[in-house]
């Protein structure tokens, strides 16, 4: 779960940043590849090196780094895969469509598998997601 959210927000920035100084969706995507991939062995490497799961009994530390790490990835890479179409605008709204359907899944599996409230997990994921919508898109526009 820590991976797909971090992979789903964490990529926001550098994707929105670019497509929105240079209209290029090529470039969008670029730096949104380049964000899921680091973030990914990022996270594959902070979880599997941060607790050996003698103590905390949580498990082999690659299995869980791996998972991370994919987790990651996979959140970071759907919203970059609509920078793939070169028309600017429809690569900005598709994107912008499957962040909404990551925002809604995320909180459908807090739901499910963590116990959390649906519209309150939605609001945390969407808040978080806003945040950093907001603010790299700002840095965006002052190129």
């Amino acid at each position: 779960m820590a991976g797909l959210i971090d992979g789903s927000l964490s990529t926001l920035a550098p994707i929105f940043a670019i497509a929105l100084a240079t209209h290029q969706p090529h470039d969008a995507f670029l730096a949104g590849l380049a964000t899921a991939i680091g973030a990914g062995v990022s996270m594959a490497f902070s979880e599997g090196l941060s607790d050996t799961g003698d103590l905390t009994e949580r498990g082999r530390p690659h299995l869980r780094g791996a998972i991370t790490g994919a987790g990651t990835f996979l959140g970071g890479i759907l919203h970059t895969l609509p920078f793939l179409i070169p028309q600017f605008r429809s690569a900005v709204l598709l994107a912008l469509a499957v962040i909404v359907v990551e925002l809604v899944a995320l909180a459908w599996i807090r739901r499910r598998f963590f116990g959390s409230g649906f519209l309150s997990s939605l609001v945390s994921v969407t808040l978080g997601g806003v945040i950093i919508t907001v603010v790299s898109a700002a840095l965006g526009a002052f190129r």
